[in-house]
């Protein structure tokens, strides 16, 4: 299986390298940061599957496959991201993706992704399933604060204690702009317009966990 991987992080494409090419069969070959760079490379290798991140500069990683899809109709795409909304997978799995993965998901299971990718069938990280699944059999959607994933309630709670977007990177050992991303995420699912919105919001939640 030859992968080429997407991502606009060096050392997380480096860290995929190492990793994919450890698993039997497997060969990377070639890395992209954009997503012209991703179909450029695409037409001249012409992978197998392409690990694709939905966050790249300039277009998405959607875009990207889209773009791929049209040259490379039997180049299989599967989506990565650290996001882990039900609006995210379904989009990329109506535009086409083979499947979509979170980034902290195990080794053991990014290696399914790929295999059951290249067999034809649809791969999901079981938790991004289950919450696609939820509504099926009548269970509860997650709402507000208790609806955000466990990086989010981190950053939200840090917000809440006055921390700025960099003091949090560094706390929590992300990116900048990592913790930029969360903060609009955040935003949308807990329907904010404003950033100190979001502020007031996480300075309650502070607030009412450290009630008795």
């Amino acid at each position: 299986m030859r992968v080429l991987i997407v991502d606009d992080h060096t050392l997380v494409r480096a860290g995929l390298s190492r990793l994919l090419q450890g698993f039997h069969d497997v060969v990377v070959c070639a890395e992209a940061s954009r997503a012209d760079e991703a179909l450029t490379l695409s037409l001249v290798h012409r992978p197998d599957l392409v690990l694709m991140d939905l966050s790249l500069p300039g277009r998405s990683g959607i875009e990207a496959m889209a773009a791929i899809h049209a040259e490379l109709p039997a180049t299989r795409v599967l989506i990565m991201s650290m996001h882990d909304d039900a609006q995210h997978v379904r989009t990329a799995v109506e535009r086409g993706a083979a499947g979509f993965i979170v980034k902290d998901a195990a080794p053991l299971e990014l290696e399914l992704a790929l295999r059951t990718a290249m067999g034809g069938e649809l791969f999901l990280s079981p938790r991004l399933s289950s919450r696609l699944m939820a509504p099926m059999f009548g269970r509860p959607r997650h709402g507000g604060v208790d609806g955000l994933s466990r990086r989010q309630q981190q950053i939200l709670d840090l917000i809440g204690r006055g921390r700025s977007s960099k003091e949090i990177a560094a706390e929590l050992g992300i990116s900048v702009k990592t913790v930029e991303t969360h903060r609009a995420r955040m935003m949308e699912a807990l329907g904010c317009r404003r950033a100190n919105e979001l502020v007031l919001i996480a300075a309650r939640q502070g607030a009412a966990d450290r009630d008795p």
